[in-house]
C-alpha cells in the first residue's frame, strides 16, 4: 500500500474543500442570485480557474502535472471525435423522444428572466458555452477534481466525488426545468457523463479528449436552444 505523505494529505483536503465550496457557490449563484450571464461567467471563472491555479502555486511540486493536462496528442482525437458524435446523437434523440414531457417554454423563460439570455445574444452565449465553458469545466472537474484526487485519494473515491460534484453543480441552473422523474434522470445522466469524461482523462492523462466530447454535448444542447429561441 502506498504511504501517504503529509503534503499529499494537505493536497487532497485542499482539492476536496475547494471543489465542495465552488460547486455549492455556483449552485447558489444559479439558483438563488441568478445574475446576468456575464456576471455568472465571471464568478465561474474565478472559482473554476483561479482556485485550481492557486493550488498549483501552493503545491509547487504539482506544476509539471499542470503542463501535462494541456498536452494534446493527435492519436486520441479520433476516438474522442467518434464518441462525441455519439453523445451528440444521443442527446438529440432524447430531445425528440422526451421533448413532449419537458416544459420547453419554462426553460426558455428561465434563461431569459434569470440569466438574460435572449434570441439576440444566444449565438454568443452558445459559442462561449461550447468552447470556453466546456474547457473550464473539464479543467475543474476532471483535470483538477478527478485526476489529482485519483493520485492522492484513491481511484474509486475520485470517480464518485468528481462525477457527483459535476451533477450537483448543474442543480442550481436546471432547477424547475423538468418534472421530477426526468430531472432525476438528467442528474443521473450528468453523473454518468462525468464518469465517461473521467475515464477519457484517466486513459489519456489529458483534458483534451474529454473536452472534445463535452463540446459535442454542448453543440447538441445549443442546437436545442436555437430551436427554443426560434433561430432554427
Amino acid at each position: 500500500m502506498k504511504k501517504t505523505t503529509l503534503s499529499e494529505n494537505k493536497s487532497k483536503i485542499y482539492v476536496i474543500g475547494t471543489v465542495l465550496f465552488s460547486t455549492t457557490a455556483m449552485c447558489l449563484v444559479d439558483g438563488v442570485w441568478s445574475p446576468p450571464y456575464l456576471y455568472k461567467s465571471l464568478v465561474k471563472i474565478a472559482l473554476f480557474l483561479a482556485i485550481p491555479f492557486a493550488y498549483f502555486l501552493i503545491f509547487r511540486e504539482k506544476k509539471a502535472y499542470l503542463r501535462q493536462l494541456f498536452r494534446p496528442q493527435k492519436r486520441h482525437l479520433t476516438v474522442s471525435a467518434l464518441l462525441g458524435l455519439g453523445v451528440f446523437s444521443v442527446i438529440m434523440l432524447a430531445y425528440v423522444l422526451l421533448g413532449r414531457y419537458i416544459d420547453l417554454s419554462a426553460i426558455q423563460n428561465s434563461l431569459t428572466s434569470g440569466a438574460g439570455v435572449t434570441a439576440e445574444n444566444f449565438v454568443y452565449v452558445a459559442v462561449y458555452i461550447s468552447f470556453v465553458n466546456s474547457l473550464l469545466e473539464e479543467f475543474f472537474f476532471r483535470g483538477y477534481a478527478f485526476l489529482i484526487l485519483k493520485k492522492e485519494g484513491g481511484r474509486l473515491f475520485a470517480y464518485l466525488f468528481s462525477s457527483i460534484a459535476f451533477a450537483v453543480y448543474h442543480v442550481g441552473m436546471t432547477g424547475g426545468w423538468f418534472h421530477l422523474p426526468i430531472y432525476l434522470l438528467s442528474m443521473l445522466g450528468l453523473a454518468a457523463g462525468g464518469c465517461i469524461f473521467n475515464y477519457l482523462n484517466e486513459r489519456f492523462e489529458s483534458i483534451y479528449p474529454s473536452w472534445l466530447v463535452h463540446m459535442c454535448a454542448n453543440f447538441a444542447i445549443n442546437t436545442i436552444g436555437f430551436i427554443l429561441f426560434g433561430i432554427l
